[in-house]
């Protein structure tokens, strides 16, 4: 196995994923920043992690693109030869809020592409050097919204709910091969996905009263992709302040 751990973070310019990137730099691991547009926030995240004397590089993608999603892992290959990524954290997604009657059929593909699609796209070629290797973790973010669902996301709600039924179905085909698969749901997360809601009314709701960091959900997910969580598979944790339990 590399002595060198090369972790893949999709949708990783902020939020979530901003902070996933920056606790597994800090916790050693070589951290690959994925964006599609927000170049400006991932070239600050990748600053910070080098300024701290992380390791990090950026891989710009759009994972709902099948094409474009093997050519970026293919050119990252090229440059690493005798390397491969053991960790994935699919956490790229995006909210297009709507009752089912009135939502746009834009709306309810892009949200499940990205989210579905893209949990196959960036998986599948990752997943043969894990084996070869007979060590990898693979980390789905999910959501509330996918355990219980949620009015007005049926699209969201449709989509993580998807991928924690895959996180389930692949942790069993790779387990024996010391491939760990899971999924983490966070519930309300202070982050841009949620900038738009009435964090003041939704908090009394919360039985701990608050929003969760970013860096919190990291914490869990940093967990996760370690060797202590060897035995943890195919689970899916929420991560919500109580508010579903």
């Amino acid at each position: 196995m590399n002595e060198i751990k090369y972790a893949l973070i999709t949708g990783a310019s902020r939020g979530i994923g901003c902070a996933i990137a920056k606790l597994l730099a800090k916790r050693g691991y070589a951290v690959i920043i994925n964006y599609v547009t927000n170049a400006g926030a991932a070239q600050e995240t990748f600053e910070e992690i080098v300024s701290a004397g992380g390791i990090a590089e950026l891989l710009p993608f759009d994972v709902k693109d099948g094409k474009a999603t093997l050519d970026a892992i293919a050119l990252w290959k090229s440059r690493h030869e005798k390397e491969y990524i053991s960790v994935l954290v699919n956490n790229a997604g995006i909210r297009k809020d709507n009752l089912l009657m009135w939502m746009p059929e834009e709306d309810w593909r892009n949200v499940i592409s990205i989210s579905l699609d893209g949990f196959f796209n960036v998986t599948r070629p990752l997943l043969k050097d894990m084996l070869v290797n007979k060590w990898g973790r693979i980390v789905n973010i999910v959501s509330l919204s996918g355990i219980k669902g949620m009015p007005g996301q049926t699209n969201y709600s449709a989509a993580k709910g998807g991928v924690i039924a895959a996180t389930k179905a692949l942790a069993q085909e790779v387990a024996k091969k010391r491939v760990t698969v899971n999924a983490v749901a966070p519930g309300f997360i202070k982050s841009d996905m949620t900038a738009d809601l009435n964090e003041m009314e939704l908090k009394k709701i919360v039985p701990v009263g608050r929003f969760g960091e970013p860096a919190e959900v990291a914490e869990l997910v940093a967990f996760l992709v370690s060797d202590a969580a060897a035995y943890i598979t195919g689970e899916v944790i929420s991560i919500n302040g109580g508010i579903y339990t």
